[in-house]
């Protein structure tokens, strides 16, 4: 089978993408990966070396020259499914049709950058428009499904919700795991919340620089222990910094950049928050809670369907500073509470959220695809 995406960089369908195909049984598929623009050697991250990567280094624009290459692409490897991923590569569902690739999944997995709440009318038209060539969806959270059959119009039996999985085994507690990473902050001084992500606007990490600074203007003796841990490089990094420093908050904080040991970051933390302005389903918020940590996140997309509100973290609305500055205070305010939410957030990780049963799920609705349409199969295979 192919998988198709727009990119393939650091990011979270890509990190999804690399468990599942990690997950799944090696011999019963064989996978090759599609970037429609570029590979950033973030697909050496999986462990099986039986996978297959093409970038077609599709240009801005229409770019119907990569339409092409992908035709010939699927008509060379003939694929039995392909499955592309959000709305930068529906459109290839069209081109995996006309090459005649039987079974065809498409996955949505959160909102475009340019789109961040589902409203624009042109993208649902185009959602519209490309139904026909898809057969299964893959919705990544209820809210995503309820878009999908109610403004877009996809019925309802052709909508399969497969929350992601995350691996409690390389995230999990402090305790009885790798060592933790703090920076420059001490354990038992500091109280320390941060957060994982690209410096997008998407991520809105100005939001919580914001709030940091706000909870330090207003509680004046968290000064000595309050401590903000940025992970992530981006576009907002020089405003992000501006922001501190005019907060007078810069020593307060750490700017860790781009990082590989996440795990052990995470469990530097007293609390993740994830300050977002739209979201599917946050690999950052189960990897968090995988690692016992509460759960500060905004109340958008598919959040809600991960944060239980006064059990494992709490919800605030998006782009408020000062929603956010009053929850960063009463988080440092009772670290038992946090302590607590980690905990149940951590069960919550292991009993609905594991790889396996994400893994499960899809290969299920593969081997469902497959079985169905085995005729064309073979028809496409002596074609």
């Amino acid at each position: 089978m192919v998988h198709v995406v727009h990119s393939f960089e650091m990011g979270g369908l890509q990190n999804g993408l690399l468990n599942l195909l990690d997950g799944l049984p090696a011999q019963r598929y064989r996978h090759a990966v599609v970037s429609l623009t570029s590979l950033s050697g973030f697909e050496r991250r999986l462990r099986r070396d039986d996978v297959r990567f093409y970038a077609l280094h599709k240009p801005a624009g229409l770019g119907l020259a990569t339409h092409a290459a992908l035709w010939r692409l699927l008509r060379r490897l003939r694929p039995a499914l392909v499955h592309t991923r959000n709305i930068a590569a529906l459109e290839m569902q069209a081109v995996a049709w006309a090459a005649g690739v039987p079974a065809r999944v498409h996955g949505e997995h959160g909102w475009d950058v340019h789109d961040p709440s589902g409203q624009l009318a042109r993208y649902r038209r185009w959602r519209r428009l490309m139904r026909p060539f898809v057969q299964q969806y893959v919705a990544l959270s209820e809210h995503i499904a309820d878009y999908l059959a109610a403004p877009v119009g996809v019925p309802r039996q052709r909508i399969r919700q497969i929350y992601n999985g995350v691996d409690t085994t390389r995230f999990a507690p402090a305790e009885g795991q790798s060592s933790s990473e703090r920076g420059p902050f001490e354990p038992g001084r500091h109280f320390v919340v941060g957060t994982v992500g690209r410096l997008e606007p998407i991520k809105d990490q100005l939001t919580l620089a914001r709030a940091f600074v706000a909870a330090l203007q207003q509680r004046p003796d968290l000064k000595d222990r309050l401590r903000l841990v940025l992970v992530g490089d981006g576009q907002l990094r020089g405003a992000i910094e501006q922001v501190l420093r005019e907060g007078e908050a810069e020593s307060m904080v750490w700017m860790a950049g781009s990082r590989d040991d996440v795990p052990a970051l995470l469990r530097g933390l007293d609390l993740f928050v994830l300050p977002s302005l739209a979201e599917g389903i946050s690999n950052t918020i189960l990897e968090a809670m995988a690692c016992g940590l509460p759960v500060l996140a905004t109340d958008v997309g598919g959040n809600g369907e991960l944060v239980q509100p006064g059990v494992t973290g709490t919800l605030v609305p998006a782009a408020d500073p000062a929603a956010m500055a009053r929850a960063l205070i009463a988080y440092a305010d009772d670290p038992a509470r946090g302590r607590r939410e980690g905990q149940a957030g951590r069960l919550r990780a292991e009993t609905a959220f594991g790889l396996q049963a994400m893994t499960g799920a899809y290969q299920a609705l593969y081997d469902a695809l497959l079985a169905r349409h085995a005729g064309q199969r073979t028809a496409v295979a002596n074609g």
